[in-house]
């Protein structure tokens, strides 16, 4: 599960990564990456290591679905950062803030396509 120092909460710090932060996307989901510099414009949350939030929407389906779906890739999400955590060239920056966008085409897939997909995705964001 992703703990709680690692989740994106602020609908506007939301807004801000899908609009700021670099995208790339795959059949299933949209990853969107954005690594502030610090500053006086930086959000306070830069602390505590890398955040993460979903968007599922109702295209992806019905409630259950999309539960299923956020299950999914919350879990994925949290190996993620385990992993960085620990690894020598980590994906993710201590002050990255990563936004998940599921596509319909997530409803079908099993949890080790998203998960690489959302590697993949960071992947190239990394470059």
């Amino acid at each position: 599960m992703l703990a709680p120092e690692h989740r994106l909460r602020s609908s506007a710090l939301f807004s801000t990564v899908v609009k700021k932060g670099a995208r790339k996307g795959s059949r299933t989901l949209v990853v969107h990456l954005w690594t502030p510099e610090p500053g006086p414009d930086a959000p306070l949350e830069l602390t505590g290591g890398p955040r993460a939030g979903l968007i599922v929407s109702k295209a992806v389906g019905n409630a259950v679905v999309r539960h299923a779906v956020s299950r999914k890739l919350r879990a994925v999400l949290a190996t993620i950062i385990d992993e960085d955590a620990t690894a020598a060239s980590p994906q993710l920056q201590e002050t990255s803030f990563v936004v998940v966008r599921a596509l319909p085409g997530s409803a079908e897939a099993s949890s080790k396509e998203l998960e690489s997909d959302v590697r993949r995705c960071l992947s190239r964001l990394s470059r």
